[in-house]
This record gives C-alpha cells, sequence and structure tokens, in this order.
C-alpha cells in the first residue's frame, strides 16, 4: 500500500534512448565469440567486455557514476529467447525458455521465482571494484534485461534482432518477450533499475561476472571480464565547450525503452559552442515502451536498424545477376521468421482522400481493446497551481489485445477544424476490406500535446465506493501510439511497431489527413502530468473511490469484445482542503501505486 502527500506531480525518470549502433566487428570480438557450432540444447552464451577500459563521469551536482562498463551477454549456435508471463494479477510471473533443436522449437519451464516482475533476470551480474593499492571498494549485482542495447558481433549475423527493444516497466504488464539475437550480444548494464555508485576520481579495476545460478541455468563459462576504469569529476557550469554526453560515456546509447536508458542521462552539452554546460530538462514521463523514448506522455522513438550486412549485400548480388532481382529479394539471407533486412513492408498510411463507396464491417479479425487499471497516483495543485485547489491524477493505458490492429485515418475537408474518422479493416493477408466512419479528430493545441487526437477513445471517471460517478475527467480524445509493450505474448503481437514517434503518427495542425494505429500487443499511456489528465477532487469528501480507465466508451470503435474495457483502481482519499492525500491500495500482487 501507498500513501502519498499532496505534492508536485512526479516526474519519473527518461525512459530510453536510442540503441547502441550495430557492434564494430573487431579482432578482440572475434576472438572472444565462441565457435558457431551448432548448439544441442540451447544457445552457446558467453559474457564478454567491448574495451578493456572505460572513462566514467562523476558529475559534481548529481554525485555518484553509472557503471556502464561495456560488458555484454553474446549468443551463438541459436538464440536465448524467454517468455515472460502471469495469468493474473493475482498470479506470480514466470519464466520459460524457448530452446531450438534441430530448427523446432521446444518449451523449457525455468525454475519458479527466477523472476519477479518484467524488468529482467534479477541479479544476473556480479560486479566488484578494487582501487590502485587492490582494496574493494565495490561489491554489487544488478538485474539484465535481454532485450537491453544490442549489436552485432559479426558480419554474417542477422541483420536485425526478431526481439523486442525493451523490458517492460508498466507495473501492470501482462507478458513479455525477453532475447538475445544468434550472432548478437546485449549490454548488461542495467541502466535505470541500478543506483549510481559514489567513487572518487581516479583508476580502478572492474571485475564483472555471471551470478552462479545463471551460468548453471544458461551453461555460461565462469569467465569473469576486466575492465579499467577511470573516474573524472565534472560540472555542469564548467563551460569548457566539450559535450556532457560525450564526457559521460554516451549513457544515452545503452538505453532501451522502459527503463532500460539514460534515466541519469548527462547534462545535454553544447558541443562547438563554447558556451556553459546546461543541465538537462527533466526527464521525459518513464513509459515501458516498445523502442526508445523521448515523447512526454508517450514515447517512444524509432531507433534506426543496423545495416544489412556486407555478406549478405554480396550474396544478393551474385543472386540478382543469376537469377533477376527479384530471386535474390526473394531468397537472400531469408529463413523461416525473419528476413535479411534489406526489404521492410511499408508503414500504414492514409489514403488521400475519404473512402468511397458503402462502409461495411466485414468479419474479420479485429482489434480488442483493454484498459489497465490507473497507476502513478497522486495528489496535485494542478498545472495552474491555483491556491485552494486539489487534483488526483493518474496515469493510465488502453492497449490492444488483437488479434487485428486498431486502425483509424482522419480526413480533413478543406478550412475545417476537425476531420472525419474511419476504422479500417483488413484480411489475413493484409488487404483493407471494409471500412465504418467512427468519429472525429480534433486538433490539441497544448503542451505536451500539439497533435491530433482521435476522439472518444477513453474516458477516465472517479467512482464512489458503490460504483457511481463522483468526477469524470474531461480527457476522452487522443493520439494513439505504441508506448507500452503490454503483452507481447498474445497472437499476432507486433514487436517492432511503426508508430512510436508523436511527431509522424499524429500529424501537425496543417496535415489533410492523419492515420494513428495501434498494434496488437500495445498500449498507449498517458502520464499524470499532461493536461487534463485528473480530476478535481476540491470539494469531493475524504473516502473510498474507484478510478475507472473506460476503453470506447461510445462503443463507435468495432472490437471482438465489448466486455473488457473497463479496469477499476481503488484509492482512499484523505487529509485537509490544499493538503489531501492518497492511498493508493495494492492491485492484487500488483503493489504499485
Amino acid at each position: 500500500m501507498t500513501t502519498t502527500r499532496t505534492d508536485r506531480l512526479r516526474r519519473p525518470l527518461l525512459a530510453g534512448t536510442t540503441a547502441v549502433a550495430a557492434m564494430a566487428v573487431t579482432a578482440g570480438f572475434m576472438t572472444a565469440a565462441p565457435e558457431r557450432a551448432k548448439a544441442a540444447t540451447g544457445p552457446k552464451l558467453s559474457l564478454v567486455a567491448a574495451t578493456g577500459s572505460v572513462t566514467l563521469t562523476s558529475w559534481k551536482e548529481d554525485p555518484g557514476v553509472y557503471l556502464d562498463l561495456g560488458t555484454y551477454l553474446t549468443a551463438e549456435g541459436t538464440p536465448l529467447e524467454l517468455k515472460v508471463t502471469r495469468k493474473s494479477y493475482k498470479d506470480p510471473v514466470t519464466v520459460t525458455q524457448t530452446v531450438y533443436e534441430g530448427g523446432k522449437a521446444r518449451t523449457k519451464a525455468l525454475p519458479a521465482g527466477t523472476v519477479k516482475d518484467f524488468s529482467g533476470l534479477p541479479g544476473f551480474a556480479e560486479i566488484t571494484l578494487t582501487d590502485k593499492a587492490g582494496k574493494k571498494v565495490l561489491s554489487r549485482t544488478e538485474g539484465f534485461c535481454p532485450n537491453n542495447a544490442s549489436g552485432r558481433i559479426r558480419p554474417d549475423a542477422p541483420a536485425t534482432s526478431k526481439y523486442p527493444e525493451s523490458c517492460p516497466t508498466n507495473p501492470f504488464t501482462l507478458g513479455s518477450v525477453w532475447g538475445v539475437e544468434k550472432g548478437w550480444a546485449s549490454n548488461t548494464y542495467a541502466g535505470s533499475y541500478t543506483q549510481p555508485v559514489k567513487l572518487p576520481a581516479g583508476t580502478y579495476t572492474a571485475r564483472v561476472g555471471v551470478a552462479k545460478k545463471y551460468r548453471d541455468l544458461f551453461g555460461i563459462a565462469d569467465k569473469p571480464a576486466t575492465v579499467k576504469v577511470t573516474v573524472q569529476e565534472r560540472s555542469w557550469e564548467e563551460g569548457d565547450g566539450v559535450s556532457a554526453r560525450s564526457a559521460a560515456g554516451e549513457h544515452a546509447g545503452h538505453g532501451t525503452a522502459g527503463g532500460h536508458g539514460a534515466a541519469h542521462q548527462a547534462p545535454a552539452g553544447h558541443a562547438g559552442h563554447g558556451g556553459p554546460v546546461k543541465p538537462a530538462q527533466a526527464g521525459a514521463p518513464e513509459t515501458s515502451g516498445a523502442t526508445p523514448s523521448y515523447n512526454v506522455g508517450h514515447g517512444p522513438l524509432k531507433a534506426a536498424p543496423p545495416a544489412l550486412p556486407w555478406a549478405l549485400k554480396k550474396q544478393q548480388a551474385a543472386l540478382a545477376g543469376a537469377q533477376g532481382a527479384d530471386a535474390a529479394g526473394a531468397r537472400a539471407g531469408d529463413t523461416t521468421g525473419r528476413t535479411d533486412g534489406s526489404r521492410k513492408a511499408p508503414a500504414l498510411a492514409p489514403a488521400a482522400e475519404r473512402p468511397t463507396g458503402t462502409p461495411s464491417v466485414p468479419d474479420v479479425p479485429k482489434p480488442d481493446l483493454r484498459s489497465l487499471p490507473a497507476y502513478g497516483i497522486t495528489i496535485s495543485d494542478g498545472t495552474e497551481n491555483i491556491p485552494g485547489k486539489d487534483y488526483l491524477a493518474f496515469s493510465a493505458n488502453v492497449w490492444n489485445a488483437g488479434p487485428a490492429q486498431l486502425v483509424v485515418d482522419g480526413f480533413r475537408s478543406p478550412g475545417k477544424a476537425t476531420m472525419d474518422a474511419y476504422q479500417y479493416f483488413y484480411d489475413a493477408k493484409g488487404k483493407q476490406v471494409g471500412y465504418t466512419p467512427t468519429g472525429t479528430m480534433e486538433w490539441d493545441p497544448r503542451p505536451g500535446h500539439v497533435h491530433w487526437h482521435f476522439t472518444d477513445f477513453a474516458s477516465y471517471r472517479l467512482l464512489k465506493a458503490d460504483k457511481k460517478e463522483a468526477v469524470r475527467s474531461g480527457k476522452e480524445a487522443f493520439c494513439l501510439a505504441n508506448t507500452d509493450a503490454v503483452d507481447y505474448t498474445v497472437k499476432n503481437a507486433n514487436w517492432h511497431p511503426n508508430n512510436t514517434d508523436l511527431a509522424t503518427a499524429c500529424g501537425q495542425e496543417n496535415s489533410i489527413s492523419v492515420r494513428e494505429v495501434l498494434d496488437v500487443g500495445s498500449g498507449d499511456t498517458y502520464t499524470q502530468d499532461l493536461p487534463g489528465q485528473s480530476f478535481d477532487i476540491t470539494d469531493v469528501p475524504n473516502g473510498t473511490y474507484y478510478i475507472q480507465v473506460l476503453a470506447n466508451p461510445a462503443k463507435r470503435l468495432k472490437e471482438t469484445n465489448l466486455n473488457n474495457n473497463s479496469a477499476l483502481r481503488k484509492v482512499v482519499l484523505g487529509g485537509k482542503p490544499g493538503k489531501r492525500t492518497v492511498t493508493v491500495p495494492a492491485h492484487d500482487l500488483v503493489d504499485a501505486n
């Protein structure tokens, strides 16, 4: 149970940053990587260090050093693939490993208690630091997200990883897929799940190993990596014109959305301009997005895919010369379940004109919108800071359980302030087979929004103890974006959704048409600090209430199931006017406010 006093709205840590670029294939990596023998019972996993030495920065204004030591877990033979799920919020989180043998997949249950949540494998990396005199100054363990910033370690490895780019942090996540692709390596650095350590400027030796239980579980050799660490102290006010990002060891490059990012990113520098280094702006609210995020309330920004390996380019060229470009495109580098990365299905784009013909709702797969219980619940005095006013703020998520995408187009008549919205339907082959009118879209100019909102996507209500409405939030219009990986184990879940950048997904003020998509397995979180995302409780008596998150309130959208659109979260209001409090009881096994 969590009790929150009246306070300013919390600003969670920055969710993530662009994934690390594909690794350079150095002699050291080629030596460290194991022979690519076919694994009989699972992947060949190894811990390697990308470099023998790193320089880390301790900021005087934010004491502490973040131990991004450049150690990676590599996978050879077959991928490391884990599926993490819970049946309900009353059940514990469990994990299974998918083991590939002879081209066939089988499921292997891992011991109960291996994981506690969806943030990664707890206590995976064991880190010790000694100073120049050989004295131990630090001993700690850190969790490991296999989806963490990764890259290829050899040129003939798959061009892209099929696994998601994050380990979710949404407290109400239901299912996740973690993996290290064959021929790839994932950074063992725990990102925003770890805390900085206080180290004086100087040189140290870091020893990083894998905990015995994981070595035994996955067959990892007991060969710790050793890295020389140089700690330097810096100040934001030094004004030396050197990029703080570079001085901090590029922390931003080691993140994945959902918390494994640069939550502690160094202050943004002004490289080359000679002015003083300024502190970074407050981090964007933390989400558990499918890809790295900077967008307030939504996120994430799509990371650039690794380049096509030269070996596959050569193979394509040879095939094209012998059999034609089409044959080459069909064969080069393709295996079951993946392509070589040279071709990419075009993103769904809105039609140039309003649909013509008779609207229809065909008998094809449709989305299934579901709400998550509210979280990030706190008392605020509001963005306007009006004396005597009390607001109950919260974060809310509506997700798509599938098995089909939610696709909504908006079309604007010249000179009109709103767009007419239509929902589209597709058959199993991706062919558009129908559409139906489904409301409107409106432009929201408020800070934190500044994009087109689809109206009546969700509704927020504060219900009394008897479940009757007490207050309704004015927030009902949304720009749809895949900010949170809620359950990537459902049928047709898209582990790499496209419309994760609000700047492109939700249009501009002068847009004539907009397409908004909510992919299967992903949800859209609106956070507690966005305008309109709160209840005015100034005149609401103390007592027990429920925050209701209701998807598709007007039932305008066509779904597979309209009976699972509501989620309730119990809260208890207390305190006095101007100093209200909220107590948030646990929701079954989920004890997060």
